[in-house]
């Protein structure tokens, strides 16, 4: 049985960039978070904000490391980085979802906002999209392309 996962997909390498971009956007966010909560209580509701962002320092280690980890998976490729996305996507939707439900709360250890929430959403969601497009098999792994399939030459 065939995965409806695309594989070798033409714009892969766009893809791969795109990774690379999302990842070093959540290294920086988590250096400069990091930069200006340094000081500040380690996981707390500081109201510091970084690009529009609310952080702490644990929420700064948290995007460095997840961050990391994707840019090491981009750099690497070889389907190490359709697994990396897939499972640092999936844990940033759970930590966004997390985090708006105790937004409010002193549960807020991570000291995020609304804006923090939704790009942390972003990310997750643009990441685990990436890691669909971007399988890779051997060519006689991969069966023909779609329109060659439905039999249209276009």
């Amino acid at each position: 049985m065939a995965s409806h996962i695309p594989v070798n997909h033409p714009l892969r390498p766009i893809y791969r960039v795109a990774g690379f971009i999302a990842g070093a956007y959540l290294v920086v966010f988590g250096v400069l978070g990091a930069i200006q909560t340094a000081g500040e209580p380690f996981a707390n509701e500081t109201g510091i904000r970084v690009l529009g962002q609310e952080t702490n320092m644990l929420s700064s280690i948290i995007h460095i490391v997840v961050g990391g980890l994707v840019l090491l998976g981009a750099a690497i490729g070889k389907n190490l980085d359709v697994a990396i996305d897939k499972y640092l996507g999936w844990a940033l939707l759970v930590l966004g979802s997390y985090a708006l439900a105790t937004i409010r709360t002193d549960a807020n250890f991570l000291g995020y906002s609304m804006s923090t929430v939704i790009v942390t959403y972003l990310a997750g969601l643009l990441l685990i999209t990436i890691s669909l497009y971007s399988k890779v098999v051997p060519e006689s792994q991969a069966g023909a392309p779609r329109q060659v399939r439905e039999g249209r030459t276009a």
